[in-house]
């Protein structure tokens, strides 16, 4: 089961208990993944080194939730009408899998690659000097 759907350049898309969550990486996020372990350069140290299995998943969960919850938060901005409410830790855990852990973390990884790449392309102009535009 393929449980990651790559979608536009912000998002990685999960299914969770069958319904789709985006992973997206947004500048709140950021910020609380900074608080717990420092800044992203060492999340990837911090999941790869946890203490032991118990913990692996507690951070691969508190991850995808806070991932997940950024894409529903981004929704509830963009349509006050129709909410939807947070997901918790508690409810990834039971609608999940230990075997989809590996496909989401796939997935995290994915976003927060989209969330911090920036699109570099040069342009020629007519007196062949190169443009560069950060996009």
């Amino acid at each position: 089961m393929n449980a990651i759907i790559m979608d536009d350049d912000r998002r990685a898309t999960i299914k969770i208990g069958g319904q789709d969550y985006d992973l997206i990486l947004t500048t709140k996020a950021t910020k609380e993944i900074a608080g717990r372990y420092g800044g992203l350069g060492n999340l990837g140290d911090k999941m790869m080194n946890a203490e032991n299995f118990e913990m692996a998943i507690s951070e691969i969960v508190w991850l995808i939730t806070l991932l997940a919850n950024q894409g529903i938060m981004i929704h509830n901005i963009r349509h006050p009408e129709d909410r939807k409410p947070l997901l918790t830790e508690e409810e990834v855990e039971l609608l999940t899998v230990p075997y989809e852990l590996a496909d989401y973390r796939t997935a995290i990884t994915e976003a927060l690659h989209r969330g911090t790449q920036r699109n570099i392309k040069s342009e020629k102009s007519e007196d062949n000097e190169k443009n560069v535009s950060v996009g």
